[in-house]
């Protein structure tokens, strides 16, 4: 039943693509490419992003990083995706649907990042609006959050125009670059 379970219970969740962007779940096929855009985008990334850790580039870590992803799918906790362009052989960043909450709250969060060679490109706007039909159409989820730094106008913009409204300020949210930062709060519910 939708309403205490993920549909995707025994089987990977759906490629998501429309005519800019390819999601798919990640796999080890992939560590070679995100290492090198996360490598490449690292001081682009680090003032939105937690601290990263000391191994976090390398095969194991990636490694650990996939095995979680699939508990958390099969959990029904998480949904990570990896962002592609077009074709679905460049990797330009990810997303994950994450602290999905089933029972009466049928919310998840949504996180993001963008390699630095692929932002302000539309890649993230497609990947949003994929994001939050495959929460409301296949997850069954009710409601859609997501947070960003105030001074992030990229990240504003991009939640703005994908149908969120911004709902308030949560003080000391989440420890970014070291330190505990006050983000915006943005949600969408399914119409």
């Amino acid at each position: 039943m939708a309403f205490l379970r993920s549909p995707f219970a025994a089987d990977p969740p759906p490629t998501l693509r429309d005519g800019h962007a390819v999601m798919r779940v990640p796999d080890m096929t992939d560590y070679e490419q995100w290492a090198a855009l996360r490598a490449r985008s690292r001081d682009f990334l680090t003032p939105w992003e937690p601290v990263w850790p000391a191994n976090d580039l390398t095969r194991a870590a990636f490694r650990s990083r996939i095995r979680q992803y699939w508990r958390d799918i099969d959990d029904d906790a998480a949904y990570p995706y990896f962002i592609f362009d077009a074709q679905g052989e460049v990797l330009v960043g990810a997303l994950t649907l994450s602290n999905v909450r089933r029972g009466v709250a049928q919310t998840g969060t949504l996180g993001y990042w963008i390699g630095l060679p692929h932002a302000r490109r539309g890649y993230m706007t497609s990947a949003v609006r994929l994001a939050v039909d495959f929460a409301f159409r296949h997850l069954g989820l009710h409601r859609v959050e997501a947070s960003c730094l105030p001074h992030n106008r990229a990240s504003i913009n991009l939640l703005q125009k994908c149908g969120f409204e911004r709902e308030g300020l949560a003080r000391g949210y989440l420890k970014i670059a070291g330190e505990w930062r006050d983000h915006l709060l943005f949600a969408r519910l399914c119409n």
